[in-house]
């Protein structure tokens, strides 16, 4: 079995962040990463699409109360049947 090569990458040399800063590989240790293994690391998902999601997750929450029959008087109740 082939031993996977080693890649040395530094945050002097601009091709990761620092913890401080985040941590994770910029746009140059990405690509001295992929040259070196053959990979196809990609660049990390903005905040953006997160903001979208967690949306999506309240709103499937919300309609799967309603589907429950959790819903009095057009308010939602929770798990313990209080009236928020």
């Amino acid at each position: 079995m082939a031993k996977k090569k080693s890649v040395n990458l530094s945050v002097g040399r601009g091709e990761k962040r620092s913890v401080k800063q985040g941590g994770g590989l910029t746009a140059k240790g990405r690509a001295k990463y992929n040259r070196a293994t053959g990979s196809k690391l990609k660049a990390p998902v903005t905040g953006k699409l997160k903001l979208e999601v967690k949306m999506l997750r309240e709103e499937r929450v919300f309609v799967l109360g309603l589907r429950v029959g959790q819903v009095q008087e057009g308010k939602l109740q929770d798990v313990g049947g209080n009236v928020n």
